[in-house]
C-alpha cells in the first residue's frame, strides 16, 4: 500500500512540474519587430547533403496592413510537395495568426498535414496511420504568444545585436503534438560571393531543447534532433540566404538556399 501511494505521490509530483513548465512556456514573450517585413517574390532550391537539387521552391509573401501572409512552396521532382502558408500580424511584436503546413508524396516517409489557428487555440494534425488509414486529430492547447511555427527567420532577422541569444516556442507534430523551445543564437559571419563579388552572411545556430525527460533522454539515446543552421545578409534590410537541417522529423539534413534564375541560350543567327 505504502509503495502505491509513494508512486502515486511521484507521478502527480511529476504532473504538477509539467503544469508549471507548461505555464512558464505559454507566458512567453512575443518576437518584436525591429525589421518591418515587406511584400516579395524569391525563389529558392532545395538540396541534399551531397549537392544534389531535388526541388525548385517559389515563396511569395504579401502585406495587406498590419497582416502578413508567406506562402512558400517546394516541388519535388517526384512529384511530391512541401506547401506551407502563415499569417501573422507585426505591429510591435510578430504574432502568429495561422500556419498550415502541408507535406505529401512519396519523398516523404509519414506524409502530414497540420493547421494551428492561434484565435481558437485549435490544432489539427491530419496523417496517414500504421495500417495505412487517414487519421485525423484536433486538439484545443493554450499556446505561448511567442509560438514560431513559420516565423523562424523572423525571429533571427529581428534579434537585437547585443543579445547572445533569444528562444522561442515551436509546436511540431511527430504526428503527436509537443511544445519544443528554439535557442537561436548568432556564430558570427561567414563568407559568401555573389557572381564574383565577395559578401558576408550572419550564420545563426538554431538548438531545439526539447525539454522535460525527453530532452535528458534523447542525447543519450541518440535521437536529439540536429542543431538548424541558418544564414541572413544583416543590415538595414536583413534577408534570408540559406537554411541547413532536416525538413521533417528524424529526416536528413538538407539545404535550402536561393536560387538564380536560369536562361536559355539565345538562338545563334545564321550567316
Amino acid at each position: 500500500m505504502k509503495s502505491l501511494f509513494a508512486q502515486r505521490l511521484r507521478m502527480w509530483s511529476m504532473i504538477i512540474m509539467l503544469f508549471f513548465v507548461w505555464r512558464i512556456s505559454a507566458q512567453a514573450d512575443p518576437i518584436p519587430v525591429r525589421h518591418v517585413q515587406g511584400t516579395i517574390h524569391g525563389f529558392l532550391e532545395l538540396r541534399s547533403a551531397d549537392g544534389q537539387a531535388l526541388a525548385s521552391g517559389d515563396s511569395v509573401q504579401i502585406v495587406r496592413g498590419s497582416q502578413v501572409t508567406t506562402h512558400t512552396l517546394f516541388t519535388f521532382k517526384d512529384g511530391s510537395t512541401d506547401d506551407k502558408t502563415t499569417v501573422f500580424t507585426q505591429t510591435k511584436t510578430f504574432h502568429l495568426i495561422t500556419d498550415h503546413h502541408v507535406q505529401k508524396g512519396p519523398f516523404f516517409p509519414h506524409p502530414m498535414d497540420v493547421l494551428i489557428d492561434t484565435r481558437t487555440g485549435q490544432v489539427t494534425v491530419r496523417s496517414t496511420g500504421k495500417d495505412g488509414k487517414d487519421e485525423v486529430k484536433t486538439d484545443h492547447l493554450v499556446l505561448p504568444l511567442d509560438l514560431a511555427n513559420g516565423l523562424v527567420p523572423f525571429a533571427a532577422e529581428n534579434m537585437r545585436p547585443d543579445s547572445p541569444e533569444t528562444k522561442v516556442s515551436m509546436l511540431v507534430a511527430t504526428p503527436k503534438l509537443r511544445l519544443v523551445k528554439l535557442a537561436i543564437s548568432s556564430g558570427g559571419d561567414d563568407a559568401f560571393s555573389v557572381v564574383g563579388s565577395p559578401r558576408k552572411a550572419v550564420h545563426y545556430q538554431i538548438k531545439i531543447e526539447l525539454g522535460g525527460v525527453a530532452g535528458v533522454v534523447a542525447p543519450v539515446i541518440g535521437k536529439a534532433p540536429p542543431n538548424i543552421q541558418l544564414w541572413l545578409i544583416g543590415g538595414q534590410a536583413p534577408t534570408f540566404v540559406r537554411e541547413q537541417g532536416p525538413i521533417y522529423p528524424e529526416g536528413p539534413v538538407m539545404t535550402i538556399q536561393l536560387a538564380s534564375p536560369v536562361w536559355p541560350d539565345p538562338p545563334k543567327s545564321g550567316n
